[in-house]
């Protein structure tokens, strides 16, 4: 009479081997298909931080490319303050100090997010961060540098917003 508890032996197979005297066989068979779940998991696992990386970093780059957007036309603003300062002579110093206050204020606002002016006079005519408009002679600057700005370049962290227009000495 056979017995249905598990912790007696089975009958024996037509090999003469039990089923049950064959546990090392099944041992290592559960052991590989662990490995191979386990390794699943880990490529799975993987699969994911690199999604949320990827999401990360197309979310960043939207961000900025909403900041570029609305930074752009405020340089606009930040050039004719620049021109209002620079032709104010007949304004009360009052109003004088205010205009100053503002402008300080919105450049220190664009440099909070990143947006730093390019140093251009005086340096060498670079056509990847300038605008060459004209040309300059004997000027206090040496051949090929740029002896005059127009108009103020900017960058954005480390991608060039805008380029300066420059003039360049010749």
């Amino acid at each position: 009479m056979q017995s249905s508890r598990p912790d007696e032996p089975t009958e024996q197979t037509e090999s003469g081997n039990s089923a049950a005297a064959d546990p090392q066989a099944e041992l290592e068979r559960l052991k590989a298909e662990l490995g191979r779940e386990h390794d699943m998991y880990l490529r799975a696992l993987a699969d994911f931080d690199n999604y949320r990386g990827r999401v990360d970093r197309e979310r960043a780059k939207a961000a900025d490319s909403g900041k570029r957007e609305l930074i752009v036309p405020l340089l606009d603003v930040v050039d004719g303050f620049d021109r209002a300062l620079a032709h104010a002579t007949k304004v009360p110093p009052g109003i004088l100090e205010g205009f100053h206050a503002i402008h300080r204020n919105l450049l220190d606002l664009l440099q909070g997010h990143g947006v730093t002016p390019l140093a251009s006079l005086g340096q060498p005519f670079d056509p990847a961060i300038h605008e060459a408009i004209g040309t300059v002679e004997g000027s206090e600057y040496p051949t090929g540098s740029v002896a005059g700005e127009v108009r103020r370049g900017y960058r954005f962290r480390n991608e060039l917003l805008r380029p300066a227009r420059v003039r360049v000495a010749q």
